[in-house]
């Protein structure tokens, strides 16, 4: 039941286990004392050798047991202290690796595997440091303490007692394989569960679609099913298993004790020593039989560490920190893509050869048809993915060796689907400068064309947006992401489809605001509408996970090649577009 790996990970807890332990057995030591005191009593009345002083007696057992209770109160304490620091360390482990990992961990583990093991899997881990671990110690040293009292009265009968304890570890011991695997499986299952619900609740609006809601509820509810039966499994081990402990407990202590009856009969103790073998004989077996309940829960802690351990385990490439003076480098920002070459699953290649030149304050886009590459390129920049060929640099250092905290300070990225917290508007925005003052707030507010709309607002800044931002409009949604990315102020900013799935109106907002941020900063733009990035100084046209064509909009027109060709399709699908909401128009005129 030791883990020396989450021993030594933990190894801060030690005190807090040692602390228990002493606790626990001050109090036992309390409880000895307390049964000598009445078994000696005991005789020396049926002798009427009795002289009873109540003050001294008063004050003897008052202060053994005010003693006890605050070594109950500190061992409680104690177990706490002990608890809070396991989850404060393991999460803050769980924590590390993931910021280590970045924004790609899903890539090893999923979300509600996380969620989950930072939840439950640590909880369970609480249980087996702030209890387990200090019962385990306490079950071994409270009968060794007993046995050496009681070996003063009857030696064999502490000797039998001494002897029957271990049957209890045993009996743990016979149950733990079978725990292991069960329990193994029980977090498969258990986590299996999770990352289906999460995924078919992120989905259920796309389920309703395609009417496929009442297939995944079946499946959920199987799911669910295999769930209920191995907890039902994990239940009847436990119970099973407590009841075989009791027997043992409970049949060792009366055969101590029918030795005892058997001395007392032979006049080899006294009835007072009998009181203090019948009252001190449970007390043999109460700490292994305490543990023996908390062993379930501990070895669910265990498996629950397995899988904390297979996240830990996770190799991340260790590179060197940047030194000073290539962090002051890291000014007027010169970005080059040498060589590229990216494969999601090592065989599919989806950029090969990629060449790209982005000069400090130019603005640059990619185009080019859907898996073309355009995002691939914008993940390779954030460094959710690295390169399989060639090199990313920035100012000439690798982007490789740059800390993601330092590239995120440089760059700001928004898609289409960047997050808004369920607060208010003022929270959302100082995430990029936690000290803006509300002056500053405004100003990225006027830059991004929302000032407007929330100075309209009875709270303003303090107008609550919603889950996901749903009492906001898509529009006002991606610009309040915008001025969230403003405020930060970062040297580079990646538009990646930013403009997609909002109204008109807006989308003309942004690009307003675009446009003006490209006057002072690097923009790097990834669009399917080629009319939005025609005043780029350049635009790499992607075909093919290839660049088929460079330029800025004037030149890759006069090519007439392919850059061309898809600009004059997008012209010719909006002239229809247009000519169908015109039609509409003037028919919803005519009926009224």
């Amino acid at each position: 039941m030791f883990k020396k790996r989450l021993l030594e990970l933990c190894s801060s807890s030690k005190k807090w286990i040692a602390m228990t332990v002493l606790m626990n057995w001050i109090s036992i030591i309390c409880n000895i004392l307390v049964v000598l005191f009445i078994g000696n009593t005991m005789d020396k009345l049926i002798n009427s050798n009795l002289d009873i002083n109540y003050l001294r007696y008063g004050i003897y057992l008052g202060a053994l047991l005010g003693i006890r209770f605050l070594a109950n109160y500190y061992s409680t304490k104690f177990s706490l202290n002990c608890s809070s620091e396991v989850k404060k360390v393991l999460r803050e482990k769980v924590y590390e690796k993931l910021l280590d990992i970045g924004v790609n961990y899903n890539k090893f583990i999923s979300t509600s595997s996380v969620v989950q093991m930072g939840v439950d899997g640590i909880e369970a881990l609480e249980i087996y440091f702030g209890r387990f671990l200090p019962q385990l110690f306490y079950s071994v040293l409270a009968p060794l303490t007993l046995f050496f009292v009681l070996s003063f009265i009857s030696f064999e009968v502490a000797f039998v007692l001494l002897i029957c304890v271990p049957l209890i570890p045993f009996t743990i011991m016979a149950v733990m394989k079978i725990a292991k695997k069960l329990l193994s499986k029980y977090w498969g299952v258990y986590t299996d569960l999770g990352d289906s619900f999460l995924e078919n609740l992120q989905g259920l609006t796309t389920l309703k679609i395609f009417d496929l809601d009442e297939e995944k509820n079946i499946e959920m509810n199987q799911n669910a099913e295999d769930f209920r039966r191995i907890t039902m499994k994990v239940l009847l081990m436990q119970l099973n298993s407590i009841t075989i402990m009791d027997l043992v407990a409970f049949g060792g202590s009366a055969v101590g004790i029918l030795i005892a009856v058997s001395q007392f009969k032979s006049s080899i103790i006294t009835p007072g020593q009998l009181l203090i073998i019948i009252l001190l004989s449970a007390e043999f077996f109460l700490p292994m039989r305490l543990l023996g309940s908390l062993f379930h829960v501990a070895m669910n802690g265990i498996s629950a560490s397995d899988k904390i351990f297979d996240l830990l385990d996770i190799e991340i490439e260790q590179r060197e920190s940047l030194n000073e003076k290539e962090l002051k480098s890291l000014e007027n920002i010169d970005i080059k893509l040498e060589n590229v070459s990216y494969s999601y699953d090592k065989q599919r290649e989806i950029l090969k050869d990629i060449n790209v030149d982005i000069k400090d304050k130019q603005t640059v886009a990619f185009v080019g048809e859907s898996g073309s590459g355009k995002s691939t390129i914008t993940n390779l920049l954030l460094k959710v993915d690295e390169v399989d060929g060639g090199k990313i640099t920035l100012n000439g250092i690798n982007l490789n060796d740059i800390p993601f905290d330092v590239l995120n300070k440089k760059i700001g990225f928004i898609n289409h689907n960047a997050y808004i917290f369920n607060t208010t508007i003022r929270e959302n925005i100082i995430m990029g400068k936690k000290d803006a003052t509300d002056e500053e707030i405004y100003e990225v507010l006027k830059e991004a064309n929302l000032d407007g709309f929330v100075k309209s607002l009875p709270n303003k800044l303090d107008t609550k947006v919603g889950e996901g931002g749903n009492l906001l409009s898509g529009g006002q949604k991606q610009r309040l992401c915008l001025a969230r990315t403003i405020i930060k102020n970062p040297d580079i900013y990646i538009f990646d489809e930013a403009t997609s799935n909002i109204d008109v109106e807006s989308e003309e907002k942004i690009w307003d605001s675009i446009n003006k941020l490209s006057k002072e900063k690097t923009v790097i733009v990834i669009s399917h509408r080629l009319l939005n990035v025609k005043n780029a100084d350049k635009i790499y046209l992607l075909d093919d996970g290839k660049i088929a064509e460079a330029g800025n909009h004037k030149t890759l027109m006069m090519k007439n090649g392919l850059y061309k060709k898809l600009v004059e399709h997008q012209d010719n699908l909006e002239s229809i577009y247009d000519e169908l909401e015109n039609k509409n128009k003037v028919e919803e005129m005519k009926v009224i």
